[in-house]
């Protein structure tokens, strides 16, 4: 699905493949960068100079400041208990459940195949590694990793980053690499 009328575009935005990917009802900042095979959903709100790289999901309910990196394959969600139907064995509409904000502070970075659970805020310039579950708030300037996500470090303390020359960056850490 192309990008719809709905979708409120800022200046020098650049959409890679336009039709294959899925924007609705939604706003995206000044020179923003979307990758192929994005969804953005109704009620999103995409700050300026991001980057979303392809295959991530932004539902409704979450916010990107300005300045956000989002990873390959990133997964948001708006629902703790999500069900198709409703106990009398209708199928739930928008207004059978309460949607959670997410919240992603300015400058932050989430790695590849992240996923972010709903009613959580990642703080400013906080790092999210590649494969983490977030399932509460990271603070600011935090390196989180590892399913739960946990706090590992501090982008502000150099002995926690990867020096020049190193194989691997902070947003390749997996749970694996984890002691």
């Amino acid at each position: 699905m192309p990008v719809n009328d709905d979708v409120k575009i800022g200046s020098n935005v650049k959409i890679f493949h336009p039709n294959l990917v899925n924007l609705y009802d939604c706003e995206i900042g000044d020179e923003t960068k979307v990758g192929t095979f994005v969804e953005i959903q109704k009620n999103v709100i995409v700050g300026s100079r991001c980057k979303i790289s392809s295959h991530s999901f932004l539902c409704e309910g979450v916010i990107l400041e300005d300045e956000v990196f989002i990873g390959h394959g990133v997964m948001f969600t708006n629902d703790l208990y999500p069900h198709a139907a409703n106990e009398d064995g209708s199928l739930k509409t928008d207004a059978d459940w309460y949607v959670l904000k997410t919240q992603v502070k300015r400058c932050a970075s989430i790695g590849s195949n992240a996923t972010i659970l709903p009613g959580v805020t990642i703080g400013e310039k906080a790092i999210i590694g590649a494969g983490a579950v977030v399932t509460r708030d990271i603070p600011d300037y935090a390196i989180a990793v590892g399913v739960p996500a946990r706090v590992i470090g501090d982008v502000r303390d150099e002995t926690k980053l990867p020096h020049e020359g190193t194989r691997n960056s902070i947003l390749e850490i997996s749970t694996t690499s984890l002691s």
